[in-house]
């Protein structure tokens, strides 16, 4: 998945983008519940604004047309093993030799070099391995997988990051670049404190469910309907309005609350109180208050009531996309957003080879 959320981010930004697939299809196509014709909302969600070329990378000839492809472009982008695309003729030197300026982007599982080099790599292994998994969940119970597909999504971000930055370093000297991306590399980067904590003091950051291991107050309480209200009240100045807006003004002076260190290390005390409060209210009525207050919340939501919120409807931040039979597809907006120059949203993904045919008829016109 992270080799076509970066195309997706890219083609979102106003890039020409050609995802090349096997004659039988992405697997994605296949994952999660089916469209009318079949290929899954995720797959027409996640590569949207591409034109689509089925080509066989095991024949000679599918090949030769990647290559011809792939020297008009500005950038390649290829999620595969190490190795993969060199045994096709495919690699970055093969390609820098014909197309010096080309900007070549791989994603892989845990980089193009080092012991682990040639091992699979899927998101599952690099954000358990990168410490995301160890210290997600509660203190008794085994590590928790993150409800989506972590690994992937950051490790298209970083692979963006770079192919923007080699663009900018070609345009200055016209000398293109090698983008190595590990989904490994992109977890552990998003780990904060703990390889500083643990090279400095020896700490090791251990599971702690819902509380937070620098901040406090920082978690989720339940409301009077049911429901699942997040508070982040740790800087001094928000707390002292969240002690105000429970009506307990004195905890923002007690000892064991008088700063954000001392919260912390009598958090579930302070989480036992703020939630003893907000099961008096129900979410609505919370979220109210909290917005007059000047205090950061907001509900725990789902897919549906992030759907229904207003905020999220005013920003649009759920669009709406047309595949080539005219269903209709929910997708995400872009991020980020531009005044002078909009990302764009035209099409779902479309069939296996679409535009095949288009695509090299346009290669030939260009060549003749």
């Amino acid at each position: 998945m992270a080799g076509p959320a970066a195309a997706r981010q890219l083609a979102d930004l106003g890039a020409e983008v050609f995802k090349v697939e096997q004659p039988d299809g992405d697997s994605l196509r296949s994952w999660g519940p089916p469209a009318p014709d079949g290929t899954s909302w995720w797959f027409k969600s996640h590569n949207r604004n591409k034109r689509f070329l089925a080509l066989d990378l095991h024949d000679a000839d599918d090949r030769a047309r990647v290559l011809a492809l792939a020297l008009t472009c500005d950038v390649l982008i290829e999620n595969f093993r190490p190795g993969r695309m060199d045994a096709w003729g495919l690699g970055y030197d093969a390609l820098r030799a014909l197309h010096p300026g080309i900007v070549y982007a791989s994603i892989s599982g845990f980089g193009q070099d080092g012991p682990y080099r040639d091992r699979v790599g899927f998101g599952n292994i690099a954000e358990s391995m990168s410490t995301i998994r160890y210290v997600t969940g509660f203190a008794d119970r085994p590590p928790v997988r993150v409800g989506l597909s972590l690994a992937d999504e950051l490790a298209a971000l970083q692979c963006v990051i770079g192919v923007q930055a080699a663009l900018l370093a070609r345009a200055r000297d016209g000398v293109g670049d090698r983008v190595d991306v590990s989904l490994l590399e992109a977890c552990v980067a998003v780990t904060q404190g703990q390889v500083p904590e643990f090279a400095a003091l020896g700490a090791v950051r251990e599971r702690s469910g819902n509380l937070h291991a620098a901040l406090a107050p920082s978690n989720i309480y339940p409301t009077r309907d049911g429901r699942w209200f997040a508070i982040g009240g740790n800087a001094d100045g928000i707390f002292r309005r969240l002690a105000a807006l429970m009506g307990t003004p004195e905890l923002a002076d007690d000892a064991r609350f008088i700063d954000n260190r001392a919260r912390t290390r009598h958090a579930v005390e302070l989480d036992d109180l703020i939630a003893a409060w907000t099961v008096t209210l129900d979410a609505a009525e919370l979220d109210r208050r909290f917005a007059a207050a000047g205090v950061p919340a907001g509900g725990v939501y789902s897919v549906k009531d992030l759907a229904a919120d207003a905020q999220a409807q005013a920003r649009g931040i759920i669009r709406t996309i047309h595949d080539d039979a005219g269903h209709a597809v929910a997708t995400v907006a872009p991020v980020p957003r531009f005044a002078a120059h909009p990302s764009v949203l035209d099409h779902a993904g479309g069939a296996i080879g679409a535009d095949n045919d288009a695509v090299f008829a346009e290669m030939d016109s260009a060549r003749s």
